[in-house]
């Protein structure tokens, strides 16, 4: 079975399992090719609903996960985005789908493997043109292009960090995962309601590699 076919059937797969819910997220996850986003050693298994192995202990979140987070987010077009988690870059092209024309997705990576890792995927595929790989310390966010209209986080922060909320603008959405590393984490969504007021709702359980840097978790990497 091609790669094509196997995207459509997983795709098709979290759509009637209700995990997508939206026409715009179930095209833009039909267009991004997640093999060109995985180790060559595990492309046979880009399609399988399972987080799978990148560099530095670190992991492409599952498809459902992916389509989750970005249902969340309600991302349009024309929205300047920041990511904290570059990762392999396969959630920023997702999400690059979904903010163009138009928007722009700004990812910061603190792991420098991972950073040329994403950039090189994002290129070869295209993305590159709508997503900025930077490297530095996400738990920082990223004031330079602040404030963004949405911000998401692919690993667990000990708390919701401060900057990411100051750099978030006011009717902003945030999504991230909340709580300790290999235990109970939580996924949150943040809204900015004022300038320095804003809600939480909690989306239950999720497992994400941990947050380092300066408001993240200390030792990780």
């Amino acid at each position: 079975m091609s790669f094509d076919e196997q995207r459509f059937n997983l795709v098709k797969s979290l759509a009637e399992s209700g995990i997508i819910k939206s026409k715009r997220v179930m095209d833009a996850m039909l267009k991004v090719p997640r093999e060109e986003f995985v180790l060559p050693r595990y492309r046979r298994f880009a399609y399988v609903d399972s987080p799978l192995p990148i560099y530095d202990g670190q992991t492409i979140s599952a498809p459902h996960m992916v389509a989750i987070m970005c249902e969340l987010l309600d991302l349009q077009p024309g929205h300047i985005v920041l990511e904290v988690g570059a990762g392999s870059g396969y959630h920023a092209a997702v999400c690059a789908e979904l903010v163009s024309p138009g928007g722009h997705v700004y990812t910061i990576e603190i792991i420098e493997s991972l950073v040329k890792f994403a950039r090189e995927n994002l290129k070869r595929t295209g993305y590159d043109k709508v997503v900025t790989v930077i490297h530095g310390d996400g738990s920082q966010g990223y004031p330079d292009k602040a404030p963004y209209d949405r911000i998401l986080v692919t690993a667990a922060a000990p708390s919701i960090p401060k900057p990411l909320i100051e750099q978030l603008k006011v009717g902003g959405i945030m999504v991230l995962p909340v709580g300790a590393p290999s235990f109970s984490q939580d996924l949150l969504v943040v809204r900015k309601t004022e300038k320095s007021k804003f809600t939480v709702k909690n989306y239950g359980p999720v497992a994400f590699v941990p947050l380092v840097g300066k408001f993240g978790w200390k030792g990780w990497v």
